[in-house]
């Protein structure tokens, strides 16, 4: 749970901001000065304090091992690569923190707002106006949820494949829908 939260979570949560930003590489993401403390505070308040103790092993030493790796320029990790089958990796890696933390009380802004970065991804361009590629393998259905999330953000939470209760949470759903709302009215630095 460790690993699976806090790298791939991490690394989840990075990729859509980044690249509607334009950013290549994760290293650069997490040297990005909105990207990179986002991601920290994210992993810190909303990532960690949903992993049960893990013997021997204190978690947020765990975390900054991580936030060196993905640091690492020799490892060329590519924001593509990590952008790719959201529908896939986002119920994996970040909706069950959601539903962690939801249980437990806790705040969920920030997964709320990667769960809205993947939202305006999936609209097709980034922030520069550049095509996203159209290399997710259900890209056709993300791309029509996020064009009605534009006036109904429930659209893109009721992909129950991928969000199940946590998309019909009314906590979830309010982030979900200020989060949104702010990335596509004052665009994704303003909203990081």
């Amino acid at each position: 749970l460790m690993k699976i939260r806090i790298l791939n979570g991490g690394h989840a949560s990075l990729s859509y901001p980044a690249a509607l930003l334009g950013v290549q590489y994760v290293h650069e993401a997490v040297q990005h000065e909105l990207i990179g403390p986002f991601l920290d505070a994210l992993e810190r308040t909303e990532i960690i304090p949903t992993i049960p103790p893990v013997p021997d092993t204190v978690l947020e030493e765990y975390w900054t091992l991580i936030q060196g790796r993905f640091s690492n320029p020799t490892i060329q990790d590519t924001i593509a690569r990590n952008a790719f089958d959201g529908a896939s990796r986002q119920p994996k890696f970040i909706v069950p923190v959601a539903e962690d933390g939801l249980k437990k009380g806790c705040k969920v802004d920030g997964l709320a707002m990667v769960s809205a970065m993947w939202c305006r991804y999936c609209q097709g361009n980034t922030e520069a106006g550049d095509p996203v590629p159209a290399k997710d393998p259900q890209w056709d259905r993300l791309q029509a949820k996020a064009e009605e999330a534009k006036t109904d953000p429930n659209a893109w939470l009721n992909m129950s494949d991928v969000y199940g209760d946590v998309g019909k949470n009314p906590v979830f759903q309010a982030a979900f829908a200020n989060a949104l709302t702010t990335i596509n009215t004052k665009g994704v630095e303003e909203a990081l």
